[in-house]
């Protein structure tokens, strides 16, 4: 993911709500979100190149998203994809808790990144680039930086989510994927400095990114309560403006069935 608004405890249902963007290179393989062949617990996108994945959820209740931390001058080659993070917790048995305890000893070991992740009742952040601890009840947005880092496309997605959430008790999911959408690009004076160079900042900037190369790959929203019982809808895209592909997933806590279409 490359942004990522989350609402945590603040709608009189849903626990968790999150509206995501996946921004990544379009050669790059990767296969939309569904339930895992060797591991149907796990509902989530999946990298083919590397086998990790940038957000995804259980059956139980579990809940990872993760973002890039944009630093080109601290890369370091031959580091393990930052995607085998988000499975690993989604793969184990840990809880927020002891996972929490797993990346403060292990995170270094990765390029940056920042993730989210956790149950709807027990949400945590942390960033190998400094950071963590539990997510606290409200709107948070997170780019390509640490959690709430005021860039101006974070502060634009948590402007447009706490509108449709200050309006509406009943959510629309489809009017919540539609505020991502935004190709709006930011004032120069405005952008972050991140090693980038300028046209770069200004492509990067927009919520939705589109270009010949690089761009919004998909759109995700996902809805949980307390016991896990929600929605997961991802909106796929090709470098167009319309969705090649729209998945709905309904989740019925430990007993979730699937229902795509």
């Amino acid at each position: 993911m490359c942004l990522i608004i989350l609402a945590y405890k603040v709608h009189p249902t849903y626990q968790l709500i999150m509206v995501a963007n996946r921004d990544e290179f379009y050669d790059r393989p990767s296969a939309p979100a569904d339930f895992w062949e060797e591991n149907p617990l796990i509902l989530a996108g999946r990298d083919l190149k590397e086998g990790g994945t940038w957000c995804g959820i259980t059956k139980e209740g579990k809940f990872a998203a993760l973002t890039n931390y944009r630093d080109p001058q601290a890369l370091k080659i031959g580091a393990p994809s930052r995607g085998l993070v988000v499975r690993r917790f989604l793969e184990s048995d840990d809880s927020p808790e002891k996972f929490l305890e797993w990346l403060k000893a292990n995170g270094g070991k990765f390029n940056g990144f920042s993730i989210v992740f956790g149950t709807p009742l027990s949400l945590f952040h942390y960033s190998n680039r400094g950071g963590f601890g539990p997510l606290t009840p409200g709107i948070h947005g997170l780019s390509n930086a640490l959690i709430d880092t005021p860039w101006p496309k974070v502060k634009r997605g948590v402007a447009a989510v706490e509108h449709i959430l200050g309006n509406k008790k009943r959510l629309n999911p489809l009017e919540l994927l539609q505020c991502l959408h935004d190709e709006k690009i930011a004032p120069d004076e405005e952008l972050p400095n991140t090693g980038v160079g300028r046209e770069w900042e200004r492509l990067l900037s927009p919520l939705f990114i589109r270009s010949s190369i690089y761009g919004t790959r998909s759109t995700t929203v996902i809805l949980l309560n307390e016991s896990g019982k929600g929605i997961f809808i991802e909106q796929n895209f090709n470098g167009e403006k319309e969705p090649w592909m729209i998945s709905i997933f309904h989740l019925e806590g430990p007993n979730g069935k699937k229902g795509v279409s």
